[in-house]
């Protein structure tokens, strides 16, 4: 178990709180719905795995997807309707990437951008000074959730054929 505290988040509607075990089922439906283009080792698979038991455990071990990412709760309804957070800093300047993804019924309703602004906050808080976020050109949705934040694209830009381009973005603190 990690020794630090774990953090938990609140906003209007949204708690962002740890993951726990009877969130495997939304996991993995996040898991279902991803568009084709996603790379094939965050979809299931031709065997359907993940499987709720495989990502159960998963939560079990403290290694729900990624360290810093929250279960993103409805306070009003109790329900959990995705994820956001932070996934560690990779490359060169080490910066965390904010990530978040939402089960499709729930979409268009603010819930990312809610979300999301709350770990803004958190970020600040915690003395970053800039974050980054990649998102695909064509995921429209993510985004202008990202515009909506601030973040603005960076010269850099990674295409591939088959899954499209992935933009880069930052946003200072």
């Amino acid at each position: 178990m990690p020794s630090e505290p774990q953090v938990v988040l609140e906003t209007d509607r949204l708690l962002l709180r740890p993951w726990r075990v009877a969130d495997a089922v939304v996991q993995r439906e996040l898991w279902t719905e991803r568009d084709p283009r996603v790379p094939s080792h965050r979809r299931i698979d031709a065997d359907g795995r993940p499987t709720v038991a495989e990502l159960e455990e998963a939560i079990r071990a403290g290694r729900p997807s990624s360290g810093g990412l929250l279960a993103i709760e409805r306070k009003a309804s109790g329900d959990v309707i995705g994820y956001c957070g932070l996934i560690d800093g990779q490359g060169a300047e080490g910066e965390p990437e904010l990530a978040f993804e939402l089960l499709r019924r729930t979409w268009g309703r603010g819930y990312a951008t809610e979300a999301a602004t709350a770990v803004l906050g958190w970020a600040r808080s915690s003395g970053y000074a800039r974050l980054r976020a990649t998102v695909w050109e064509w995921n429209t949705a993510s985004r202008r959730v990202l515009d909506k934040l601030g973040f603005t694209e960076t010269a850099r830009k990674e295409v591939d054929p088959v899954r499209g381009t992935t933009l880069f973005t930052t946003k200072w603190l």
